[in-house]
């Protein structure tokens, strides 16, 4: 990166650090921002001794962009944790600090330990995305379907609509998971290649940030200096842990955008094509009556399977699910009677 632009970075960082300082008054956190500040200022007068000796200008005065400053207002008007998404891909360290999933986990002391504790978070993910693909095109074709039967009889037409659904709503269920997973991947990738470069430029300033952040979480200065030397000797283990302790991103949970929309396309199409099914197989209303049982059936068992993930009994989860499409679906059959009756 160009040695200009290296300072715009760390001097952006420096207020926005100050920004989260102020919006955090009063609490143990403003002490580390202030610190991790002063550090980009550090970091940043680096880069303008870099640049000076390469014969490039350097502004005399720091002027944040309309970005910065539209953040900013959004911090001082939201609160850190709400825009901690947004801050991290502004190169804003210890929004690790503001991620649920990271609290109650002792810190890793090791090269050895990084990521053992994310480990299998992948497929359990995968299990969970697939289960809720399923649901959103069962749910919504199902609703689709009857809205359509409650306005007509003709088969054929029940037919076409809910093939249309199931094939709109997979394509915009694939387009949506691409989209926010190459987003997603872009935005490691510039964070970890601005890592990269400052690991190599000055790793002990690194080291210095992430000791703060373990400080902060109530370790001995002592300790949390000898955890980020130890985390740090080793240049690509120290990527995953900057990436993980400073921003609060999991190199792990990034996949590949089109495996991601390949997923999400054939869960969705999978879920929708069931209640779809029975108008390939039969005609007039027991293919009415097919799909709503075996949709019924579905619906109950995407909700048990829920459960697992949020440990709550399978039949209260499956009991729950089947209501919310029943009235999903309830009131569409209704609405399209309605039509119906109304357009004839």
């Amino acid at each position: 990166m160009h040695e200009v632009e290296s300072w715009a970075e760390e001097k952006r960082s420096a207020y926005l650090y100050r920004v989260v300082a102020q919006r955090e008054a009063g609490t143990a956190r403003q002490a580390l921002f202030t610190e991790l500040a002063q550090e980009a200022e550090k970091q940043a007068a680096i880069w303008d001794r870099h640049a000076r000796a390469a014969g490039r200008a350097v502004p005399e005065q720091f002027v944040p962009d309309l970005r910065a400053r539209v953040v900013a207002a959004l911090v001082r008007r939201l609160g850190v944790r709400a825009l901690r998404g947004v801050l991290a891909a502004m190169k804003v360290r210890g929004m690790s600090l503001y991620t649920g999933a990271l609290s109650g986990h002792a810190l890793p002391h090791s090269v050895e330990e990084i990521g053992r504790r994310h480990r299998g978070v992948g497929s359990g993910g995968n299990l969970r995305a697939a289960v809720f693909g399923v649901n959103d095109g069962l749910i919504s074709n199902a609703s689709l379907i009857l809205g359509i039967a409650g306005a007509t009889a003709d088969n054929h037409l029940i037919l076409l609509s809910g093939a249309a659904g199931l094939i709109a709503g997979a394509f915009s269920m694939a387009a949506g998971e691409y989209v926010s997973v190459r987003s997603q991947r872009e935005m490691y990738e510039y964070q970890i290649g601005l890592e990269r470069d400052e690991l190599d430029r000055y790793p002990e300033a690194e080291a210095e940030e992430l000791a703060l952040i373990y400080e902060a979480r109530g370790h001995t200065r002592e300790e949390s200096v000898a955890m980020a030397k130890n985390l740090t000797a080793d240049p690509e283990k120290a990527l995953a842990t900057l990436a993980r302790e400073e921003l609060g991103l999991n190199p792990e949970d990034l996949g590949s955008p089109w495996g991601a929309a390949l997923f999400s396309f054939f869960s969705f199409a999978g879920g929708a094509a069931l209640p779809l099914t029975p108008f390939l197989l039969a005609a007039g209303a027991a293919s009415l009556v097919i799909a709503v049982v075996l949709t019924a059936v579905a619906l109950f068992a995407v909700g048990a399977t829920l459960s697992l993930f949020t440990g709550r009994s399978a039949i209260t989860g499956g009991a729950r699910m089947l209501a919310i499409g029943a009235a999903a679906g309830g009131v569409t059959y209704a609405i399209g009677k309605l039509l119906g009756v109304t357009l004839a």
